[in-house]
């Protein structure tokens, strides 16, 4: 079988480029790595990386695109995990949410699970989570 690294590198469709550019770079202190448009304008597209852990999350904006708010009832995409290493993590990312405005579910502890996280939207109504895995 041939190997892979275990690390993901997510392409968002979003709706105004440089919006989500700013919002993810504010929210997850995320640098450009590259900014691409071809030619023809068809598309415009920037990887965004954090340099601590190497987390990468690519962006894209067609420009024929239909512009509606994202849906995770459609097939596709639900929503983007992002794993934290202790349940105290989950606390620190909610003051930070809060302190930028951004509205988010507050940490849930769901009676059916030992795991715990935060849910909030992005810009285009992708649902993100920060996620803390309890150790069973």
């Amino acid at each position: 079988m041939p190997s892979i690294t275990g690390y993901l590198a997510p392409t968002l469709t979003v709706t105004n480029l440089a919006r989500s550019v700013s919002w993810y770079r504010e929210v997850l202190d995320l640098t450009i790595r590259r900014e691409y448009e071809p030619p023809d304008k068809r598309q415009r597209d920037a990887c965004l990386t954090e340099p601590h852990t190497g987390l990468e999350i690519c962006l894209v904006e067609y420009s024929g695109g239909p512009g509606g708010p994202f849906n995770e009832f459609i097939p596709g995409l639900d929503h983007l995990e992002f794993l934290v290493a202790e349940r105290t993590d989950l606390d620190e990312w909610a003051e930070r949410l809060d302190s930028l405005g951004i509205v988010h579910s507050g940490v849930k502890e769901p009676p059916y699970t030992q795991n715990a996280m935060i849910t909030f939207r992005d810009p285009d109504n992708i649902q993100l989570e920060f996620f803390w895995r309890a150790t069973e």
